[in-house]
């Protein structure tokens, strides 16, 4: 399984209710068996002020998430969203956990 992990920052504090709206279009691609969208609650005791969104997704394997980010909707929501966000910070690992 590889999980998929998107760390977003907004431009303006305001945007990041519209960051997260935008982003949850991606739920409707096809490719990922697990799919949410999570605002930061920003209570850890060190400095975590940079991430506002957070994108979690789980795929079977490489192929299923090559053909998530390959998807027109995928492309179609990164333009939507990359004028309002500042930082954009990804991470995807094979998790040995089944």
């Amino acid at each position: 399984m590889i999980r998929h992990i998107v760390f977003f920052s907004a431009n303006d504090p305001q945007d990041v209710d519209r960051i997260a709206e935008g982003l949850w279009r991606l739920a409707e691609i096809p490719h990922s068996d697990f799919f949410e969208i999570g605002i930061n609650r920003k209570v850890d005791l060190y400095d975590n002020s940079k991430v506002d969104v957070i994108v979690y997704a789980e795929f079977a394997d490489e192929a299923a998430l090559a053909a998530y980010k390959a998807h027109p909707l995928y492309h179609e929501t990164t333009e939507r969203v990359r004028p309002i966000r500042e930082h954009r910070y990804a991470a995807d690992f094979v998790s040995r956990r089944k």
